[in-house]
């Protein structure tokens, strides 16, 4: 029943918020489809794997509910609600028309003020759905909201509160070859999550393999996001963790002046220090025009 409360309550953000929209100088599209939700329990083994998989300083659901709420909750009765935000398909359509650049292939500006545009969306989101919550008598944190959240960049490029683990952990989907989560509605998606003493209903992983939703893992047929990687940052391998942020960065040095008027400002942590102000397009075009890009391609 509170399943089906939480997901209503987000059906109608989805649909009601101004927030949810491109600007009307971009056809005022919507972003993001329906959601999905996934609910893990807050003593899951798999947390504590997650200071392996991710890094030591990954917290897990009790340390961050116990840094932001006083109230004294086991963690066999926290759980981690993850959310997922699906671009809508014109988001998708448009992003399969790049742009060409001399030296350098940059994203659609659809897609890159859609991604700028998520990042409101989805905190709102969030803080809101807290604030749902805490009527109906419990307590929420979201872990990229909390002054905790941090990206690390010295050793490798990872943060301590991983969306994508977290959704992984919820039964949303599984990896791919290029570190992607591919859910039932694709790769092409965005991530949020809430710590709460809630008590919902898990909905439980159909297995504990990683990569079971990745084709290349599967069977080893798939190597579309290879060849759809402008910088080279994936290979059978893996993903270059590296490779692909000095791509990213180039980007931006190219779509934010072009689109500055219509980019919003973001702040975050990185290694526990709030950065300037800075206007994220992302890349993404691993997941554009892939097998995965919308679905689940091993559900066929």
């Amino acid at each position: 029943m509170l399943n089906t409360a939480v997901k209503e309550y987000l059906e109608h953000l989805f649909i009601n918020s101004k927030l949810n929209h491109l600007p009307k100088q971009f056809g005022g599209y919507k972003i993001f489809s329906s959601p999905l939700i996934g609910v893990a329990k807050g003593d899951d083994p798999i947390f504590l794997k997650f200071k392996e998989v991710v890094g030591p300083e990954h917290y897990t659901p009790q340390e961050m509910w116990n840094l932001n709420i006083k109230k004294k909750v086991p963690s066999n009765q926290l759980r981690i609600l993850s959310i997922i935000f699906p671009f809508t398909q014109k988001i998708r359509e448009e992003s399969l028309k790049p742009i060409k650049l001399k030296r350098i292939l940059i994203p659609s500006e659809y897609y890159s003020i859609a991604r700028n545009y998520a990042n409101e969306f989805i905190t709102t989101s969030m803080e809101k759905l807290i604030k749902f919550i805490e009527n109906e008598g419990f307590d929420g944190v979201a872990g990229v909201l909390s002054n905790q959240f941090t990206v690390f960049t010295k050793r490798n490029l990872y943060s301590n509160w991983s969306e994508r683990h977290i959704a992984f952990a919820a039964g949303l989907g599984t990896f791919s070859l290029h570190e992607g989560l591919i859910t039932e509605v694709g790769c092409n998606v965005r991530l949020g999550s809430i710590i709460t003493d809630c008590p919902l209903y898990i909905t439980p992983r159909k297995n504990d393999a990683p990569y079971s939703n990745c084709l290349f893992y599967v069977n080893g047929n798939c190597r579309e996001c290879i060849e759809k990687c402008p910088a080279n940052a994936i290979t059978e391998d893996g993903h270059n963790k590296t490779l692909c942020n000095n791509y990213r960065l180039k980007i931006s040095r190219k779509m934010v002046p072009r689109l500055q008027t219509y980019l919003k400002p973001h702040f975050r942590r990185i290694n526990n220090e709030w950065t300037e102000e800075s206007y994220p397009v992302g890349c993404a075009f691993c997941q554009f025009g892939v097998c995965c890009m919308d679905k689940n391609p091993t559900a066929e």
